[in-house]
C-alpha cells in the first residue's frame, strides 16, 4: 500500500491516512477571539470530502496577556467552548479528526494587542517582533501560565476535539523558554542545561495530562532548531524530545526557525526533514513533518525515507482546498 494512504494507530490516536493539515493562523475570528462564521466556513472548506485524516486548528490564545494578534482565535475562557464545539463539529461532519493548538505569545506580540505589558522568560527583546523589552515573568506567573494551558485543554476536550497541541515553536512563549537567545534566567527555568529550559514544558504536559485523562492525545509543536547563532540546535532537541515522551507526550510535531517556520537557504520539499528524521530515532511516538511540501510524491517519499509518520501540508492546502483530494486520488 502507498505509505500516504496507510492508517496510523498509535493506541491513543487512530487516523485513516498519513496526510494532515497543520495549524495555520487565519485571522478570521471575532475581535474578542470568538468563533466567527468565516472560521467555520474555512474549516468546512478545508475538511470537505474527508481526504485529510486530521486537521490541527490554528494557534489559540490561552490568556489575554498571551494573545498574538487582533483576530486570533481564543480558548481563554469558558465562553469560547460553544463556538469551538461548532468548529470541531464541522470538521467531524466532513470525516476528519480535529486537534486544537494552544499558545501564549510571550514577547511575540504588542501591547496594542494584549492591552498589558509584554511578558517573557527574560527581559530580552523578541528577535522577530522587536516590539520592545518585555518584563521577566515571576515564578508565580509561570505557575499561572501552566494552569492557563491546562484550563484551556479542559475547554478543548469539552468542545469535542480529538486532542490538544501545545505550541513551542516560531518564537512564541514556550519557544522563548526553550531558546538560549531569549531565556537568560538563572533560576530553575533557565540556564545552560536544556532540561532546565524545558521545565515549564514538562509541567504543562503533566498539568494537561492530569485534566484530560490518560487516553486523550497530547501533541507538541516543537521548534527543534532556531537556525540562529546561539539558539537551540538539533542536539538540544534530542534531549528535549526524550523528556517530553517520558512526561507523557503522545505526538511530536516538528517545526523550526525562531523567526518563523523556515530554514535559511533551504527550499526543498519538507525542509525540516533532517530534524524530524533525526528526532524520530529518539522517540517511539508518532512524528509530524511539515514545511514546504507541495507535491504528493514528495510527501510519499518522506514517509518512505522514514523522515516522519505523518505529513502536514500547510500553505499549499491553504491556497488550494482541492489539494488533498488530488493528492489522495493520485495514488
Amino acid at each position: 500500500m502507498t505509505h500516504l494512504l496507510e492508517p496510523l494507530n498509535s493506541g491513543k490516536l487512530v487516523l485513516k491516512n498519513r496526510l494532515i493539515m497543520p495549524p495555520m493562523a487565519t485571522e478570521k475570528s471575532e475581535d474578542d477571539g470568538k468563533v466567527s462564521s468565516k472560521i467555520l466556513e474555512h474549516y468546512d472548506e478545508k475538511s470537505r470530502g474527508g481526504y485529510l485524516s486530521l486537521i490541527i486548528v490554528e494557534h489559540s490564545f490561552i490568556a489575554q496577556q498571551g494573545k498574538a494578534s487582533k483576530n486570533q482565535l481564543s480558548v481563554a475562557n469558558d465562553s469560547t467552548i460553544e463556538g469551538l464545539r461548532k468548529v470541531a463539529s464541522v470538521i467531524h461532519k466532513n470525516g476528519c479528526k480535529a486537534v486544537m493548538q494552544l499558545n501564549h505569545a510571550g514577547s511575540a506580540t504588542t501591547m496594542a494587542v494584549t492591552g498589558s505589558v509584554l511578558l517573557a522568560p527574560s527581559a530580552v527583546e523578541n528577535p522577530f517582533m522587536k516590539s520592545g523589552i518585555p518584563r521577566e515573568l515571576t515564578y508565580d506567573e509561570i505557575q499561572d501560565i501552566v494552569k492557563s494551558f491546562s484550563d484551556a485543554a479542559i475547554r478543548v476536550k469539552a468542545a469535542g476535539f480529538d486532542g490538544v497541541e501545545i505550541h513551542s515553536a516560531h518564537g512564541y512563549l514556550l519557544n522563548q523558554f526553550y531558546s538560549p537567545l531569549t531565556n537568560k534566567r538563572t533560576d530553575e527555568y533557565g540556564g545552560d542545561n536544556v532540561k532546565d529550559r524545558i521545565k515549564i514544558h514538562l509541567q504543562i504536559i503533566e498539568a494537561v495530562r492530569e485534566v484530560v485523562g490518560p487516553e486523550y492525545p497530547i501533541f507538541m509543536r516543537l521548534g527543534a532548531s532556531d537556525y540562529m547563532e546561539g539558539g537551540t540546535t538539533l542536539e538540544d532537541s534530542k534531549v528535549a524530545v526524550c523528556e517530553f515522551e517520558k512526561a507523557g507526550l503522545d505526538v511530536l510535531d516538528i517545526s523550526g526557525g525562531f523567526c518563523r517556520f523556515t530554514v535559511p537557504g533551504n527550499n526543498s520539499q519538507g525542509y525540516f526533514s533532517e530534524l524530524s528524521g533525526s528526532l524520530k530515532q529518539f522517540v517511539s511516538i508518532p512524528v509530524i513533518l511539515t514545511g514546504g511540501i507541495t507535491k504528493a510524491e514528495a510527501a510519499e517519499k518522506l514517509l518512505v525515507d522514514v523522515k516522519a509518520d505523518l505529513i502536514g501540508v500547510g500553505r499549499a492546502m491553504y491556497k488550494d482546498s482541492e489539494w488533498a483530494k488530488r493528492a489522495i486520488e493520485s495514488f
